[in-house]
């Protein structure tokens, strides 16, 4: 069953994205218990950090489930409740007061890239393997997630993972900054150990401030221009992405996915 599991263990609580036969896929119902999950770690006052993790040592997340997709984004009324509840996870990580890592091993791609990324650190095994998918599944990412991706690896690095979809390693990860640490598999609950507690143990009102700060100058960078020419940018982004939602293109690349072929895309 898929679910969403809490753990404590002294300072650091810790998130269990859990549905091991699918890789640990984002269902719906994942998607909209994980903002309580983290508001529960971040009410409790004992816990001082929060860590991320997929259930076993296949996967953190393998993306959102795509078997869910006819029927839950089926249309406008469908995929706008899809796209609150994944909307509402990714910001939970940013949103909360306290630090939050991401321990990743195994597969981290499409809705788990999206997940690490809103967390404020990543450290991962040296089998972790990334991809940003929606290219091959006719899918329009939101600017808010792709905002993310840039903050942290700029606008070429950016382009360069949604264009090509391409899968990339822990060592390419690590060039490009976006985790701060490799380990082999058998050290990594040991590596993000050692970071969690060596932030637990600093004040937390600091930890908060720090967070909070780097927060709002994440996003404040942009291109400067006027506010009308910004507003209409961001108009035509989104009917880009309400256009994919809505195109042939986007129920080819579920139905290739689920049936394990190539998609056959059609432009329409």
């Amino acid at each position: 069953m898929p679910e969403v599991l809490i753990r404590r263990d002294g300072a650091v609580g810790t998130i269990v994205l859990s549905n091991p036969p699918k890789f640990n896929a984002m269902s719906l119902g994942m998607w909209q218990a994980l903002p309580d999950a983290i508001a529960q770690l971040d009410a409790d006052p004992a816990v001082r950090v929060i860590v991320l993790e997929g259930d076993g040592d296949k996967a953190f997340v393998s993306g959102a489930d795509i078997s869910q997709f006819e029927s839950n984004r089926s249309d406008d009324s469908a995929q706008a409740i899809y796209g609150a509840a994944v909307d509402a996870g990714y910001r939970a990580p940013v949103e909360n007061r306290k630090p939050t890592i991401a321990k990743i091993r195994g597969i981290c791609m499409g809705g788990g890239l999206g997940l690490a990324a809103a967390c404020d650190l990543r450290i991962c095994s040296d089998d972790a393997r990334f991809r940003m998918p929606a290219a091959r599944l006719g899918l329009g990412y939101g600017t808010s997630g792709v905002s993310r991706f840039l903050s942290l690896l700029g606008p070429q690095r950016t382009f360069e993972l949604f264009y090509t979809a391409r899968i990339f390693g822990a060592a390419d990860a690590a060039a490009m900054g976006f985790v701060l640490q490799v380990t082999t598999p058998a050290e990594l609950d040991a590596a993000v150990a050692t970071l969690a507690n060596a932030i637990a143990g600093n004040a937390p009102l600091t930890l908060h401030a720090t967070k909070r700060s780097l927060e709002a100058l994440l996003a404040a960078r942009g291109v400067p221009g006027a506010p009308e020419a910004l507003d209409a940018r961001f108009a035509a982004a989104q009917a880009a992405i309400a256009a994919c939602g809505k195109s042939n293109d986007y129920k080819e690349g579920a139905r290739a996915f689920m049936e394990k072929r190539p998609p056959q895309f059609t432009g329409s």
